[in-house]
């Protein structure tokens, strides 16, 4: 499956990529980017209670302190990445 995917991305040629400051392929970057960091705020939502008089501890589980946070962080150094590869 990925091996197509990644078949599919280096076959991607646009006649005007040598004049443009980004290529076809860098948008594809950015777009795959964009795509982790909202998939770490959406794992980050959540967690509250229904009533301020009650406390809820899923607030602090796994999901929203450590993992959410890396996904954003490393989506926003992809698209630095993205951002900085000459094709």
């Amino acid at each position: 499956m990925f091996k197509k995917l990644i078949e599919k991305f280096n076959s991607v040629q646009d006649p005007n990529d040598g004049q443009m400051a980004l290529s076809t392929k860098n948008y594809i970057l950015l777009a795959i980017g964009l795509v982790v960091i909202i998939l770490g705020m959406v794992l980050m939502c959540g967690g509250g209670s229904e009533s301020p008089d009650e406390f809820n501890y899923a607030m602090f589980s796994w999901r929203r302190i450590t993992l959410a946070p890396i996904l954003i962080v490393g989506g926003f150094a992809f698209e630095i990445y993205a951002l900085m590869k000459k094709f």
